[in-house]
């Protein structure tokens, strides 16, 4: 293409080939009549042929007008679906969104702000991955990952987080176990019990704050396991291997031989927060960081 061949030239063209008319053409481009003709004009002598042929009762096309019409028809869808491609992907609307959780954010919490932001963006692709703790903040600094939920109570600075959910805590015990949520009244009837924890690999904060539940009950416990999956500590238990504690929203979709005591009755509650990279320019993240 000559230097001097602009992209305006081409969208003429196509205009007038579509109507062969001069007249409905420019009306249709905002332009006068004659300065689409010294447009057209100008495109033929920068090409060195003629595009249209002309007399006072027709305009037609020259054979190569013809064929640049339908090869210019292709140019231009191409770009015009690869503008509003680009537009998408500026405002958020396409792209990808990769995700760090812990376990118990796949409850209910993920699912759900997921099926809310399909809702008004359905073309964002997602990554979904199971990583404790450590690992997403890892991620999230590395930008691995675009957003993360976690269970922590400190986060460094380059990060900003946002709490979505506080969660309380639940025993978890054999089916055959003693006690039941008529007659719990305290973790101190539990202190010669074993127990099973997720392990502080977890989240340090995470089983600093189960600990604070035996001290304030009076009494350290004996831990027989630690772990750091849901499935694990509930076999053990269900097997008679020990109790544990672990957040309410871990009872959602699991169908194993134990029951739950919520503890309704105790300060503490566990945190699950969002958190992201402040200075991450991925518009999908910032649309989801909306909906939070």
């Amino acid at each position: 293409m000559s230097n001097q061949l602009e992209l305006r030239h081409l969208r003429y063209f196509q205009a007038l080939a579509e109507d062969l008319h001069f007249s409905k053409a420019a009306e249709r481009l905002y332009i006068s009549q004659p300065g689409l003709s010294r447009q057209i004009k100008q495109m033929e002598e920068e090409l060195g042929y003629l595009l249209f042929q002309r007399n006072n009762r027709k305009v037609a096309l020259t054979p190569a007008g013809q064929y640049l019409h339908t090869e210019v028809n292709k140019l231009l869808q191409q770009l015009d679906g690869a503008l509003q491609h680009a537009r998408m992907l500026h405002e958020g609307m396409e792209g990808r969104l990769n995700f760090g959780y812990v376990g118990s954010a796949m409850q209910n919490i993920i699912p759900e702000l997921l099926l809310r932001f399909r809702a008004d963006y359905p073309n964002i692709r997602y990554g979904l991955e199971a990583l404790n703790n450590q690992q997403q903040i890892d991620q999230l600094l590395t930008r691995d990952i675009d957003i993360g939920f976690v269970r922590l109570e400190r986060i460094p600075p380059e990060l900003n987080n946002r709490v979505v959910f506080e969660d309380t805590f639940s025993l978890v015990l054999p089916l055959d176990h003693s006690l039941s949520e008529q007659n719990f009244t305290s973790l101190a009837q539990l202190k010669n019990e074993s127990f099973i924890l997720f392990d502080p690999a977890y989240s340090r904060p995470y089983y600093e704050k189960v600990m604070e539940l035996f001290d304030d009950a009076g009494f350290s416990p004996k831990v027989s396991h630690r772990t750091v999956h849901a499935t694990t500590i509930y076999r053990l238990a269900e097997n008679g291997f020990g109790l544990s504690i672990v957040p309410t929203s871990l009872r959602m979709g699991y169908q194993l031989g134990v029951k739950f005591i919520e503890l309704t009755n105790i300060p503490q509650r566990t945190k699950l927060s969002a958190v992201w990279r402040a200075d991450n320019e991925n518009p999908a993240l910032e649309n989801f960081v909306r909906l939070l």
